[in-house]
C-alpha cells in the first residue's frame, strides 16, 4: 500500500529499512585515464612559471627569463588588419585548413624567401606552430614507429611522439658541438622503424643554427634512408652574426619530397597569443593533416587569419629594430654568463635563448633553478625539460634592465655556491 505523500520506493519498505540501504555509488566513480595521457611528462616550464607568477602576485620582485615570446608588440599594420576584419563581420567559420588568401600568401612567402614551390593545397594553417607540429606527428606516426629527436630539444616534441603511440629516439649533443647532431649520429640512430627526424634550426632551447652544408648533409641521410623530416623553422628570421638559414627542403626535389615544414607567426611577428601556425607538406601529408584538423580544432580564428595575411604581405621593417635589440641583449648576457664561476655558455646564432652549462656549479638543473628562484628571485627553465640536465635555458626576450638585474642576482647566487 502506498503512503500518501511519500515516494513509491519508501512506501514499499519501512522507512527505517530504507535509511539502512546502501547508497548507490556516484556516477563516474571509476575514472579511467587513457594510457596516452599517463605517459606524458609534466611541463617544468609551466611549473617554474606558475611559481614565479605566484611570487609576483605576492608583490615579490621576480625577474623572469622563461619567456618564449618576444617582448615587442605585434606590428600595428597586423593589428589594424585584424580589427578591420572584425569590424567587417569576418567572424564565421572558415575552411578548416585556413582561408585561401592566407594559404596563398604562405605559398608566396616560401617561393619568395626560400625558393620553394608549394600549391595552396599543400599549406595547412593551424592554431599555432605547436599545433602544426602535433598535426604532423599525428598524421605520419603510429605505434611501432620511431622518431629521432636531437637533444637538447623543444620539450613538446617527445611528448607529441608519445601521444601518437610512437617512440622518441634521442640523440645527445653538447655545447662542444654547438648542440648539433652529425650525419654519422643520425645514420647510427636510424632503424627499419624510423619514420621521422625532427630538425629545429634555429633552435629552441639552444639558439644554435646549422649551416646550409650541415643541413644538406642531414637531409642527404634522410633521403637515402627514406626517412621523413619535420623541419621546424619558426625562428627562421631571428639570426645573428651573419648566420644563414636554408630549408632542408630546398636542396633537391628528393629533399623537398621528404620534408614537412612547420612554421608560424609567433616569433618573427610577435603574435604568440594569436595562435596561428602553418605546415607546408607533400600533398598526401597535407591532405591527412587537413582531415585530422577538420575533426579536432576545425579552422584557426577567422579574423586572426586576416592579420596573418597582413603580416606576410606587409612591411617587414619591424624585424630590423628587433634584431638589433636582441643582438645587443644576447651579447651582454653571453659575456656576463661566461664571467660567472662554474658557468660556461656557447653563444647563440639564432632565436632568443642562451643555454648555459651549469655543471661547474655542482648542481643539476632542477635544483639550480629552484634555488635560484627561492634565493635570488630569478626564474629560469631547467635544462632537464629539454633533455639536458647540465644546462638551463635563459630567454633574452625581455628588457635590458631585467637582463642586467637578473644576471647580477644570478652571479651573486653562483658565487655564494662556492663559499
Amino acid at each position: 500500500m502506498r503512503v500518501a505523500g511519500l515516494p513509491l520506493f519508501t512506501a514499499q519498505f519501512p522507512l527505517a529499512h530504507a535509511r539502512a540501504l546502501p547508497k548507490p555509488p556516484p556516477r563516474f566513480m571509476n575514472y579511467r585515464i587513457a594510457d596516452r595521457a599517463k605517459v606524458l611528462s609534466p611541463s617544468l616550464t609551466l611549473a617554474i612559471d606558475s611559481k614565479a607568477k605566484a611570487m609576483k602576485a605576492e608583490g615579490i620582485d621576480v625577474v623572469g627569463f622563461g619567456a618564449g615570446e618576444p617582448d615587442f608588440d605585434t606590428p600595428q599594420h597586423i593589428k589594424d588588419a585584424c580589427a578591420a576584419a572584425l569590424a567587417a563581420g569576418f567572424t564565421k567559420y572558415t575552411p578548416a585548413a585556413g582561408i585561401p588568401e592566407l594559404r596563398q600568401a604562405i605559398a608566396d612567402k616560401h617561393q619568395r624567401e626560400n625558393g620553394l614551390t608549394y600549391k595552396p593545397s599543400q599549406i595547412i594553417v593551424s592554431c599555432g606552430g605547436k599545433h602544426s607540429c602535433y598535426n604532423v606527428i599525428m598524421a605520419t606516426c603510429q605505434e611501432g614507429d620511431e622518431v629521432i629527436i636531437p637533444a637538447p630539444y623543444w620539450l613538446s616534441y617527445p611528448e607529441m611522439v608519445k601521444l601518437a603511440s610512437a617512440k622518441p629516439v634521442i640523440i645527445e649533443t653538447t655545447d662542444k658541438s654547438e648542440f648539433k647532431v652529425t650525419p654519422a649520429q643520425l645514420r647510427a640512430a636510424i632503424t627499419p622503424n624510423t619514420r621521422l627526424f625532427i630538425l629545429n634550426s634555429p633552435s629552441n632551447p639552444t639558439g644554435s643554427v646549422y649551416s646550409p652544408e650541415e643541413i644538406k648533409a642531414l637531409g642527404d641521410v634522410c633521403v637515402e634512408k627514406g626517412v621523413l623530416i619535420m623541419s621546424d623553422e619558426i625562428y627562421e628570421h631571428l639570426t645573428y652574426d651573419g648566420a644563414v638559414v636554408k630549408s632542408v627542403a630546398s636542396f633537391s626535389p628528393a629533399h623537398f619530397e621528404h620534408t614537412i615544414i612547420v612554421h608560424g607567426f609567433a616569433k618573427a611577428w610577435s603574435m604568440t597569443g594569436w595562435r596561428l601556425g602553418w605546415t607546408a607538406a607533400p600533398e598526401p601529408i597535407a591532405k591527412a593533416i587537413d582531415a585530422i584538423q577538420g575533426h579536432s580544432t576545425s579552422n584557426p580564428t577567422s579574423f586572426a587569419q586576416k592579420g596573418a595575411v597582413a603580416a606576410l604581405n606587409g612591411s617587414q621593417e619591424h624585424l630590423k629594430g628587433w634584431l638589433v635589440e636582441f643582438a645587443k641583449r644576447r651579447s651582454f648576457a653571453h659575456a656576463k654568463l661566461n664571467a660567472m664561476p662554474g658557468i660556461t655558455c656557447a653563444n647563440a646564432k639564432g632565436a632568443f635563448y642562451l643555454f648555459p652549462n651549469i655543471s661547474g656549479t655542482g648542481l643539476k638543473s632542477t635544483e639550480f633553478c629552484a634555488r635560484l628562484l627561492e634565493q635570488e628571485k630569478v626564474a629560469a627553465v631547467p635544462g632537464i625539460a629539454f633533455g639536458a640536465d647540465d644546462y638551463i635555458r635563459l630567454s633574452y626576450a625581455t628588457s635590458m634592465a631585467n637582463i642586467e638585474k637578473g644576471l647580477a642576482r644570478m652571479d651573486n647566487f653562483v658565487r655564494g655556491l662556492k663559499q
